[in-house]
C-alpha cells in the first residue's frame, strides 16, 4: 500500500516536471516573438542588420560586374579601401618636367687638342626629364605638388589618370614647405577631397596614389599602396633650406615618383602630401616602410596663401635672437641654459608691440617648448601674416606670457 501510493507521488512529480519545462520553452518562444515584433514595429523597420547585409552584396555586386561569386566574397572585396581608392584615383596625376642640368665635361687625353683648348672642356648644359606625381585639389583644375618635383622646370606637362596630357603652368612655389602649385586647362577635371591631417588616429588606414615608375611603362594609370598612419609630428634637421617638421609618417610603400602624390585615408580624403622616404642605405634607394607626408592642412593654408597672393608672404617680428649660454643666463637671473634671448628688437615691430624687450629669454612659442634658435625656423611653418603666437618667456626670473601678431617682411626694412 504504501508502495503504491509513492508510485503515484512520484507520477505526479515527473508530470508536473514536463509541465513547468513546457511553460518555459512556450514562454520563451513567445517572448522572443514579442520581442521581435517590437523591435520590427518600432517606426516599421525591419531588424537591425536583417537588411542592410543583403543591400550592401547587392551594391558590391552591381560596382563590380563580374560573374557571380558567394556573396560574402562579393562583400569582403569591396572594402573601405577599395572605395577610397574609388574616389581618390581619378584626381591624381602625373608630371614630366624638362630642366636644364649644367654637366662638367671631361678632361681630354689628347695633347694637341689641350694645347689650342686647354685640358678641360667647357660645360656642357643638357636637357633631363624628372617626373613625380600630384593632385587635382579644386575645381579650377589647380594641382598640388612638391617643389623638389618642379624646381628648374624649363617645360612642365601633366598627364591625368585617364592618359590624357595637358600643358601645366607653375603658379607658384613655397621652397621652406617644400610645396608647389601647378595649374591646368581641361574640361571635367576630378578634384579630390580634401581631409582634416590635425584629426589623425595612429594605426588608421593610410593609402598612398602616385605614378612610381617613372618612364619604366607606358602607362598613366596610379599606383596604389596601403599602410597605416605610424606616426606624427615627426621633425627633421633642415635641408637646403627645406624645413620637414610635423610630418605625417607611414609605412604605406612610396618611391621616387610618389612625390607630390595623395597620402588618402578610409575615406577617399587626402590627408597629407608624399615627399620623402628613408632608403635604409645609399645602394638601395627603393621604400623600406618609413615614409612622410606634409600635413594637408598646412598645403590647405599654403595653397590658399599662393593663390591669393602669388607666393608665400614672409613673416615679420622685428625680434632678433641668439642661443642662450650657462654665463648669459645666469647674468640674466635666468638658471637654465634652454631658450633664446632677445638681443634686438626693431621700433614700430609687432616683437616691441608686444612689450618683448632685449634681455628677455623666450622658452615657448605656440604648444613648443624653445630649446635653441634650431626650434624657431621650423615653427613658422604653419603660421602666417596676420596669425597670433603666444610667446611664453622669462624677465629677471619670472615667467611671463604675451601675444604677437605676426606682420608681413618687406623689403624696404
Amino acid at each position: 500500500m504504501n508502495h503504491s501510493n509513492s508510485s503515484s507521488q512520484g507520477g505526479k512529480a515527473a508530470l508536473y516536471i514536463l509541465l513547468v519545462i513546457f511553460g518555459l520553452i512556450t514562454g520563451a518562444i513567445v517572448g522572443g516573438e514579442i520581442i521581435r515584433r517590437v523591435y520590427h514595429d518600432a517606426g516599421n523597420q525591419p531588424l537591425p542588420g536583417a537588411q542592410s547585409a543583403e543591400t550592401d552584396i547587392s551594391s558590391a555586386k552591381a560596382l563590380h560586374n563580374g560573374p557571380a561569386q558567394p556573396d560574402m566574397i562579393w562583400y569582403s572585396r569591396n572594402n573601405g579601401i577599395v572605395q577610397a581608392t574609388k574616389l581618390a584615383a581619378p584626381s591624381v596625376v602625373g608630371i614630366v618636367v624638362t630642366q636644364l642640368q649644367v654637366v662638367k665635361r671631361a678632361y681630354s687625353s689628347d695633347e694637341f687638342f689641350d694645347f689650342f683648348f686647354g685640358p678641360e672642356l667647357a660645360p656642357k648644359v643638357r636637357e633631363v626629364e624628372r617626373m613625380g606625381s600630384g593632385f587635382i585639389f579644386n575645381r579650377d583644375g589647380d594641382i598640388l605638388t612638391n617643389y623638389h618635383v618642379v624646381e628648374g622646370a624649363q617645360k612642365l606637362f601633366v598627364t591625368l589618370a585617364n592618359g590624357t596630357q595637358l600643358e601645366g603652368r607653375i603658379i607658384g612655389v613655397d621652397p621652406q614647405t617644400d610645396l608647389a602649385i601647378i595649374g591646368v586647362k581641361g574640361d571635367n577635371l576630378s578634384c579630390a577631397r580634401l581631409g582634416d591631417s590635425e584629426k589623425l588616429l595612429i594605426g588608421e588606414w593610410a593609402i598612398a596614389i602616385g605614378n612610381p615608375f617613372g618612364f619604366f611603362i607606358n602607362d598613366a594609370r596610379p599606383t596604389v599602396t596601403v599602410g597605416v598612419i605610424s606616426a606624427v609630428d615627426r621633425n627633421f634637421a633642415p635641408s637646403e633650406g627645406v624645413y620637414y617638421q610635423g610630418m605625417i609618417q607611414t609605412d604605406a610603400a612610396i618611391n621616387q615618383g610618389n612625390s607630390g602624390g595623395p597620402l588618402v585615408n578610409a575615406l577617399g580624403e587626402v590627408i597629407g602630401i608624399n615627399a620623402f622616404i628613408f632608403t635604409g642605405s645609399d645602394n638601395y634607394r627603393g621604400s623600406i616602410g618609413i615614409g612622410f607626408a606634409i600635413p594637408i592642412e598646412r598645403a590647405k593654408r599654403v595653397s590658399k596663401e599662393i593663390l591669393t597672393y602669388g607666393k608665400r608672404r614672409m613673416i615679420y617680428t622685428g625680434i632678433s635672437v641668439q642661443d642662450l649660454t650657462r654665463p648669459v643666463a645666469a647674468a640674466l637671473g635666468y638658471n637654465k641654459a634652454e631658450g633664446v634671448v632677445i638681443s634686438d628688437i626693431r621700433g614700430g615691430s609687432s616683437g616691441e608691440t608686444a612689450k618683448l624687450v632685449r634681455g628677455d629669454v623666450i622658452i615657448g612659442m605656440g604648444s613648443r617648448t624653445i630649446y635653441s634658435s634650431a626650434d624657431i625656423g621650423g615653427f613658422f611653418l604653419d603660421y602666417f601674416v596676420g596669425d597670433t603666437v603666444t610667446i611664453t618667456y622669462v624677465r629677471k626670473g619670472k615667467r611671463s606670457t604675451t601675444n604677437i601678431i605676426l606682420g608681413e617682411y618687406r623689403e624696404s626694412r
